[in-house]
């Protein structure tokens, strides 16, 4: 019996050692393994800016496509896509130029009728709303009294003074300014025949002088289908873009 007990003790006693006999293959020396640290992925940035207005890179939803169908059963139709109108910085520097890089493919079709011919007519329209360009400007002149003053020309012609706006001395300013003034581009006149003109557009630059505030463009084009007997014309604007 005491024999048994001893060899039992024995036996307890070498199995840890045996267990540990056999060296962990992922870890030879039998350290104790340290968890890895946790890396600090560094600054995320600064969060959106939640309502902060889109980078205007001149991209243009054209309009729907126009079409008419003429008394003699031919349908003319025109269409417009890939439209750029980029505002960029007038080459004069002046603060009253407005200037537009633009492009965009316009396409003509006509059905309905033996070799058709005509004209495709493409360009832009460009809308200020207050005009300096075609008046007579800012205006100097003498002044009877001791201050100088400072007013618009209405349209009626009429000086309108600015209240508390004047320069001591002997002299009056007055700026001309009128209604709004719309110019219009043609970028090409094309003629053809057949039933699919096309005109495409890159880089082109339009502007408009003496334009005081808001600006508006927008693109145009005309088909114009003919005949010896008859003219039909159809005509397509593009979206209007403020700036």
């Amino acid at each position: 019996m005491r024999a048994a007990a001893a060899l039992a003790s024995v036996a307890a006693f070498l199995a840890p050692a045996a267990a540990s006999a056999d060296p962990d293959p992922a870890n030879p020396d039998g350290a104790t393994p340290i968890a890895a640290a946790a890396v600090d992925p560094g600054p995320a940035g600064p969060p959106p800016i939640d309502g902060a207005p889109p980078i205007d890179d001149g991209t243009v939803v054209s309009g729907p496509p126009a079409t008419l169908k003429a008394t003699d059963g031919v349908t003319l139709t025109i269409s417009a896509s890939d439209e750029i109108q980029m505002p960029v910085p007038p080459l004069t520097t002046a603060i009253s130029t407005r200037e537009y890089v633009v492009g965009g493919v316009f396409r003509g079709s006509i059905t309905g009728s033996a070799a058709p011919k005509g004209v495709l007519e493409v360009g832009y329209q460009i809308g200020c709303g207050i005009d300096m360009g075609t008046g007579p400007g800012v205006l100097l002149g003498a002044n009877l009294g001791a201050n100088a003053s400072l007013g618009v020309i209405g349209f009626d012609g009429s000086l309108i003074p600015i209240p508390n706006a004047g320069i001591t001395g002997g002299g009056n300013v007055t700026v001309a300014l009128k209604p709004g003034i719309v110019n219009t581009v043609p970028v090409t006149k094309k003629p053809f025949v057949g039933d699919a003109p096309r005109v495409s557009i890159r880089n082109f630059r339009v502007k408009i002088d003496g334009c005081v505030g808001e600006s508006f463009i927008r693109s145009y084009a005309i088909l114009a289908r003919s005949t010896d007997e008859r003219e039909t014309i159809l005509s397509w604007y593009g979206a209007t873009k403020a700036v």
